[in-house]
């Protein structure tokens, strides 16, 4: 590695983060200030995977944010600058060009400069695509970012998984080790959860989200209003007015899930069962709905709320007073996401990067078509990405619901192949014109007449 190739990172990473250097700070939403608690308390959430944000204030240092916003920056560019290795020696400048591409084209810098796991759902794709396809080297590195992305937010399990059981197609003697990561971030979760709320399991209460979504959608609802009253299940009580909205079900303060004794973490042994019962009685409605979710999530590609100001003085400005030195606060305080005069930068590009996703998706599609055969490897990246988005579109559509930012978060690799295409011909050219004017020299070389010795000083 020539000093050229950390610059080449380096700056890749800086412009894959241009937004919160416009901002005059890192993007920031309201669920930072839930990820900042968990360390800072510190408090295991009933939602969250304890892992983002006791990473988050680790690299921050109770100093500033600015530190994790420069380190995911730095982590996306290295992890683009892995996967362009798969095809080609160290391009420092194809690089830069490629995270120029993104930085301009696409939501990427929205999602790597935010101080949110988001971003580590791309990441997930390329880091276990790079572990199976990448020539034999230091994978430990890899294995230890794929572990983190997965762990991170509980929707990149499925992602994971898809990526996964893709390699044990295409390429099965490379399942065991893109595998690992995986079975690592099962295995933090579950000690987490063991330690944290004394119940071993990868989401000990998923169940009130499920119950949540399925209540939106309509088959629990169904089935409460044939088996109530129960004495035994307390949601009984909200026939005939249970929230169609899935968000106001689970989050508001006047809502089945905060007004319960004991809030989602007491509900959730009812919420498994009503559940069980209607899957089991439902399950072609469910699967229906699931679908229905699944394919509005995956066009569904906005920021929404993302860059907004709302509730960020009570989520981020309480723990910077309490945790931070008044320096971070002042920078926070001077932000233009916080006082409201960012704007929406993106939705001055929204258009432009619809025509790019569009485009992108397109020729991705095309190439992909096209390496079936003739060059597995790149085809294998087509398709990791291809599965990578359906997984989460079906992790966050059917499971969650569909909502801004899930699908905007991962919809911008569609351009990665595209622009690795055209940085490797654009390689290959250089090579063959560098190839032809060697040849040619040598041809001359060797078909001109040797000169006689000169003697110096020369004759009078």
């Amino acid at each position: 590695m020539t000093f050229r190739d950390p610059f080449a990172i380096a700056l890749g990473g800086l412009l894959l983060i241009w937004p919160a250097l416009a901002n005059g700070y890192p993007l920031l939403f309201v669920d930072t200030g839930a990820f900042l608690d968990q360390a800072l308390r510190p408090f295991m959430l009933w939602d969250k995977p304890w892992v983002y944000g006791p990473a988050l204030v680790a690299v921050s240092l109770k100093w500033s944010l600015w530190p994790a916003a420069l380190a995911q920056g730095w982590l996306v560019s290295w992890t683009i600058w892995r996967v362009g290795l798969v095809f080609w020696p160290p391009m420092p400048a194809a690089h830069v060009a490629i995270c120029f591409v993104l930085a301009l084209g696409s939501a990427a810098p929205w999602f790597a400069a935010l101080t949110m796991p988001d971003i580590f759902a791309p990441l997930t794709v390329l880091s276990l695509f790079v572990l199976a396809f990448a020539p034999d080297g230091r994978r430990w590195p890899v294995v230890v970012l794929a572990s983190f992305a997965i762990a991170a937010h509980l929707a990149h399990l499925a992602v994971a998984l898809a990526c996964v059981a893709l390699v044990v197609l295409l390429k099965p003697r490379a399942a065991a080790r893109t595998a690992l990561p995986l079975v690592l971030a099962a295995s933090v979760l579950m000690a987490t959860n063991v330690i944290g709320h004394g119940r071993f399991g990868l989401s000990p209460f998923g169940s009130v989200f499920a119950l949540a979504r399925l209540t939106a959608d309509g088959p629990a609802r169904t089935w409460l209003e044939q088996v109530c009253p129960d004495p035994d299940l307390a949601m009984c009580a909200w026939i005939g007015r249970l929230p169609a909205d899935s968000d106001i079900f689970l989050w508001s303060p006047d809502g089945p899930v905060w007004t319960h004794p004991g809030g989602p973490i007491a509900l959730a042994p009812e919420a498994s069962r009503i559940v069980a019962a209607t899957l089991r009685s439902q399950p072609w409605p469910v699967a229906r709905d699931a679908l229905r979710n699944t394919v509005a999530q995956f066009f569904w590609v906005r920021l929404g709320v993302t860059t907004g100001a709302r509730f960020l003085d009570e989520a981020i400005g309480t723990r910077l007073r309490t945790w931070y030195p008044p320096e971070e606060l002042e920078r926070f305080m001077s932000s233009r996401q916080r006082d409201g005069r960012m704007g929406d930068p993106y939705g001055r590009l929204r258009d432009a990067h619809t025509i790019g996703l569009v485009a992108g998706a397109f020729a991705m599609l095309v190439l992909g078509a096209r390496a079936w055969r003739r060059d597995p490897v790149f085809f294998a990246l087509v398709a990791s990405i291809a599965a990578g988005l359906a997984a989460n579109a079906f992790a966050t559509g059917a499971l969650s619901g569909p909502a801004d930012r899930y699908q905007s978060r991962i919809v911008w690799l569609v351009l990665l192949p595209p622009s690795l295409a055209v940085a490797r011909k654009t390689w290959h050219l250089l090579n063959a014109r560098s190839d032809g004017k060697n040849n040619r020299e040598a041809a001359k070389c060797a078909a001109e007449p040797s000169l006689p010795a000169r003697r110096w000083p020369p004759e009078a």
